[in-house]
């Protein structure tokens, strides 16, 4: 048994327990309280289980499930920042990068260089894997919103076309028919 090794193992899993404590800007669907960024990560994770055949192009679902698992960890640095807030894109990429560095860096090498990778592939999105899970992470606060009558939108004054060109177009590149299908609920709901 590998004393160093699992050391560095169990520090990351501590560390990413901080992960429970990053709120986001919305709420569970029931509006009971914020949700948090661990339950996000959950949350899509199984998104993409069940939605996977809606993939517009073949995946690999246990990739596609790492990625997601893990994408969101540089929050516990880097904290939430809502796709419609006002903050500059650049330092937070900055901040999640260097999250990124730290947070992985607590893992053994090979492992830390392979989390590393799968979230480089997620924030670059060019592959079909990190493109469905891109996609699948803009869809959920979607439902949300839609399931808390608007829930963020208001704050952030979204108006339908921001969503079309900050979230639609994201998922419908990786998976077109789920945009099809929110899209009458999202008419309707800026219809009000």
């Amino acid at each position: 048994m590998d004393q160093d090794r699992l050391a560095r193992q169990f520090a990351f899993l501590i560390e990413a327990d901080k992960l429970k404590s990053v709120l986001r800007a919305g709420s569970l669907c029931d509006q009971s309280r914020l949700e948090n960024s661990a339950e996000h990560s959950w949350h899509i994770a199984l998104y993409a289980l069940t939605l996977a055949e809606h993939a517009n192009r073949p995946i690999r679902i246990g990739r596609v499930i790492k990625m997601l698992l893990i994408h969101d960890i540089v929050e516990i640095d880097a904290g939430d920042n809502p796709i419609h807030g006002d903050h500059d894109t650049s330092e937070i990429e900055a901040i999640e990068r260097a999250a990124a560095d730290r947070l992985f860096g607590l893992l053994p090498a090979e492992q830390a260089a392979d989390f590393r990778s799968l979230w480089d592939e997620f924030e670059a999105a060019e592959t079909d894997d990190a493109i469905f899970a891109k996609s699948i992470d803009r869809v959920q606060p979607v439902v949300h919103n839609l399931e808390t009558e608007g829930g963020t939108w208001p704050d952030f004054n979204v108006t339908r076309a921001q969503l079309e060109s900050r979230v639609g177009v994201k998922v419908r590149h990786g998976a077109p028919a789920i945009w099809q299908f929110l899209t009458a609920r999202i008419k309707a709901y800026f219809a009000q």
